[in-house]
């Protein structure tokens, strides 16, 4: 496999090198190449859980009614203004007019209301769905007004309505987005060979099509960190977004690349099956959290690009409190209270998905857990066993996962979620901030929040990632920030 790997990358090189400087030239500047280490399971965000999905197509197929920018602001998108009740549970959006679908279909209110009505409907599939079922009415004053009325206060709306899981579907098309997506954005599918790439042409019929540089987009999948760097340095590749940090020093230096390290709102944990014996006591969780060296597990996964963390929330977010102590590092104690909890051997499985973090992470955690008595089993599995396996069905013990959402605190009292945390204590907390209006009392809560999710280790909180983009130097408008893991296309020209 190595020996085609490389015939293939010689091959490229030598097509190239049969190209005029000039045709090159033009090669480059109609076109672009992106990477990605995961490929998505299809092409609908509404449908699935894996993030590889937002990444092709928000903001580039399908659009939101508002947009998270690089820096976490929200400004418009496909509402191009809004009003909020002084309650805070009244949105009343002033849509765009002249917007169409990339089948011609019209885009307004009673779109957007279908939409909404879909993701939080009966057969939703929508990770967020509690978002959309929590909404009381959803109405279309008329072609270009629509009003949300939520059922509970959310200080987070307008951000939550410019991530993937809200796109904006026209009601014909809807069922076979995950093959043949329709969206109102300015690219549309042009092919997918699966298990190698996926490719995007411009739209001609898109509101602002002259202002989008880049005619055609592709992305290719590489999982392997060694091709990652083969792909770039080849040129076969012209930005890898969210690159295996260990690539980096290759790049610092060299002039023809631009090398940026964004800052996240992830947080990267070894994720507990709250329900699985002796997982479901509490004392066996706080021996994992105090086995393991967070900042060994930053080197080792993250080649140093991460900060720790004590809970499900990452420093920068409003109302972060440090919660790093709760359960430090402290290998005594762990077999302490392993031995507290009747615990003389113990036996886990650690199931990794393919990202390097995971498994790079998974060795050495398993090593720390050795040393307080806990053997701890690797086991690799692709994206589609971990996300059928693990998220769907709950069939593990420990897992290594970046929960990449900004917001997502909301998932601790999801019932039936993957991890089997139920806290009626975390439920009325966690209400209790959602139906408070003033922000002083709202951080207070948030931090109640997090000392709760730290003293219960309901996982083990491991750190907040920082996302290394490494790219073609003349590459133009990559996202140095990443509040939510979008590629967004529109934005990239060539210098």
């Amino acid at each position: 496999m190595k020996r085609r790997s490389l015939l293939t990358h010689s091959a490229s090189l030598a097509a190239l090198a049969t190209l005029p400087p000039a045709a090159l030239a033009q090669k480059r500047k109609d076109s672009i190449t992106l990477a990605m280490t995961l490929e998505p399971p299809g092409l609908d965000p509404t449908a699935g859980a894996a993030s590889a999905i937002a990444e092709i197509t928000q903001y580039n197929i399908f659009e939101t009614l508002t947009k998270i920018n690089a820096d976490g602001k929200v400004t418009p998108l496909l509402a191009v203004s809004w009003e909020v009740s002084p309650d805070l549970r009244t949105y009343t959006f002033q849509l765009r007019k002249g917007v169409k679908f990339q089948n011609g279909e019209a885009f307004n209110a009673q779109s957007a209301k279908f939409s909404l009505d879909r993701a939080g409907g009966e057969k939703s599939t929508n990770k967020d769905k509690r978002t959309f079922a929590s909404m009381d009415t959803v109405r279309a004053v008329d072609e270009h007004t629509l009003v949300i009325v939520n059922k509970e206060l959310d200080p987070d709306f307008l951000f939550l309505m410019g991530q993937a899981t809200a796109i904006m579907v026209e009601p014909k098309s809807a069922d076979s987005n995950a093959t043949k997506p329709v969206g109102t954005g300015p690219y549309t599918l042009d092919n997918w060979v699966k298990g190698s790439s996926i490719s995007l042409r411009k739209w001609p019929g898109y509101r602002n099509a002259a202002n989008v540089k880049i005619p055609r987009a592709s992305f290719r999948f590489i999982a392997d960190p060694a091709a990652q760097v083969a792909a770039l340095l080849a040129g076969d590749v012209d930005a890898f977004p969210r690159v295996t940090p260990r690539s980096v020093p290759q790049f610092k230096n060299n002039p023809k690349f631009q090398v940026l390290a964004s800052g996240s709102r992830a947080k990267t944990i070894l994720a507990i099956n709250n329900k699985k014996k002796p997982l479901d006591d509490v004392r066996v969780r706080r021996a994992i959290a105090a086995a393991i060296d967070r900042k060994a597990v930053i080197q080792g996964a993250g080649d140093g690009y991460g900060s720790p963390i004590g809970s499900h929330y990452v420093p920068g977010s409003f109302g972060y409190v440090d919660t790093t102590g709760v359960n430090a590092y402290n290998p005594d104690k762990a077999r302490a209270l392993l031995k507290e909890a009747g615990i003389t051997s113990l036996e886990l499985t650690i199931t990794l998905p393919p990202p390097p973090y995971a498994r790079q992470g998974g060795e050495v955690i398993a090593s720390m857990l050795q040393k307080v008595g806990i053997n701890a089993k690797l086991q690799n599995v692709e994206w589609a066993q971990w996300l059928s396996g693990v998220y769907g069905n709950k069939n593990y013990d420990l897992t290594i996962i970046s929960h990449v959402e900004p917001f997502d605190l909301g998932n601790f009292s999801k019932p039936g979620y993957y991890w089997n945390y139920e806290s009626p204590k975390f439920n009325a907390l966690y209400d209790k901030y959602k139906n408070t209006p003033r922000a002083q009392d709202r951080a207070k809560l948030l931090g109640d929040i997090q000392k709760l999710l730290a003293e219960d280790s309901v996982h083990a909180f491991l750190y907040q990632p920082q996302w290394v983009t490494v790219a073609n130097k003349n590459v133009r408008g990559l996202w140095k920030d990443m509040p939510v893991f979008v590629n967004d296309l529109s934005a990239l020209s060539w210098a």
